[in-house]
C-alpha cells in the first residue's frame, strides 16, 4: 500500500447532471408553491405600488407671499415718508418761528438805534451851528445890557402879539434860563423841539416832536414877514435840525445847546433859515 492511498482528495465530487436537475426541480417547485399561497393570502398583505400625487401649491404660495411683501414694503414707505414729512414741517414751523422772533428783535433794536441816531444828530447839529466865535460874541455882551435888550424885547414883543400867539410867546419866554437836555419836555430842561412843542399845547396846538417835521408843520412864511409866535427852523424845510420860536421885536427864544440853555436871542446871533405860520 502506497503513502498516497489513505490520504483524503480535498477536491468536491463532481455533481451529476441528474442532481443538478434534480434540485433545479424541486426550487422551482417550492417558488411556485410561495406564489400560488401568497397570491391565495389576504388582500392586506398584497404589497402598495400605487403613486398618489400631491397637489402643487409652491406656485401659488410664492405668489401670495411676494404680494403681501411689495405691501408691507409700501406701507413702510409710506410711514417713512410722513415721518420724513412730519420733521420737515416740525423744522420749517421751529425755524419760522425763531426767524420771526429774530425779526421783531431787529425791528425794535433798529427803531431805538434810529431815535438815537435822530438825537444825537439834532444835538450834534445844534451845537456845530453855535460857532466859537458866537460864543465868544455872546460872552464879551455885558450882562446888563444882555439883561436890559432882553427885558425891553419881551415888553415890545407882548404888547405885539395877541390872542393865541401871546400865548405862545408868553410861555416861551417864560422857560429862559431853562437848562438844555437833548430830549427834554420839561418843565425845567428841554430840547429845541420840546420847547416849541409844549408852547403851542398850551394854546391846544398838538405840534409833531422832532424838529424836521415842525418845519413843515404850517405855511411857510418869509422871514421878512415874521409874526410873534411863528416857527423858526434852521436847515431845510423837512430836514430842519433846530427849531425855534419868534416873540417879536426882532427876536426869538429856542433852547440852544447845554452851553446857553433856553434863550433870547436876536435872529442876528443865529440867522434862521426859515419860518412856518401856524396861528
Amino acid at each position: 500500500m502506497s503513502h498516497t492511498a489513505h490520504i483524503p482528495s480535498h477536491r468536491k465530487p463532481r455533481r451529476s447532471a441528474s442532481k443538478t436537475a434534480l434540485r433545479a426541480g424541486v426550487a422551482g417547485g417550492v417558488l411556485s408553491t410561495i406564489a400560488v399561497a401568497g397570491a391565495a393570502g389576504p388582500a392586506q398583505a398584497e404589497p402598495v405600488t400605487q403613486t398618489i400625487e400631491m397637489p402643487t401649491i409652491t406656485a401659488g404660495l410664492s405668489t401670495s407671499v411676494a404680494a403681501s411683501a411689495q405691501a408691507t414694503q409700501a406701507v413702510a414707505l409710506d410711514l417713512e415718508t410722513q415721518a420724513t414729512e412730519d420733521a420737515a414741517a416740525a423744522t420749517a414751523a421751529k425755524t419760522a418761528k425763531k426767524a420771526k422772533a429774530e425779526a421783531v428783535r431787529k425791528a425794535e433794536a433798529r427803531k431805538k438805534a434810529e431815535a438815537a441816531a435822530e438825537a444825537k444828530a439834532q444835538e450834534a447839529a445844534e451845537r456845530a451851528s453855535r460857532s466859537a466865535e458866537r460864543t465868544t460874541l455872546s460872552a464879551s455882551t455885558g450882562s446888563s445890557d444882555s439883561a436890559s435888550s432882553s427885558s425891553s424885547s419881551s415888553s415890545s414883543s407882548s404888547s405885539s402879539a395877541t390872542g393865541s400867539a401871546a400865548s405862545v410867546v408868553a410861555f416861551a419866554q417864560s422857560q429862559v434860563g431853562d437848562a438844555y437836555v437833548s430830549g427834554g419836555t420839561g418843565p425845567n430842561s428841554w430840547d429845541c423841539s420840546g420847547l416849541v412843542q409844549a408852547a403851542f399845547r398850551t394854546v391846544g396846538v398838538d405840534l409833531p416832536r422832532v424838529s424836521q417835521s415842525q418845519s413843515t408843520a404850517g405855511t411857510q412864511v418869509s422871514l421878512d414877514n415874521l409874526q410873534p409866535g411863528d416857527i423858526l427852523y434852521w436847515g431845510g424845510a423837512g430836514s430842519a435840525y433846530h427849531v425855534g420860536i419868534y416873540v417879536g421885536g426882532g427876536q426869538f427864544v429856542g433852547a440852544q445847546n447845554s452851553s446857553t440853555g433856553v434863550v433870547q436871542k436876536s435872529l442876528d446871533y443865529d440867522p434862521p433859515s426859515g419860518a412856518v405860520r401856524v396861528l
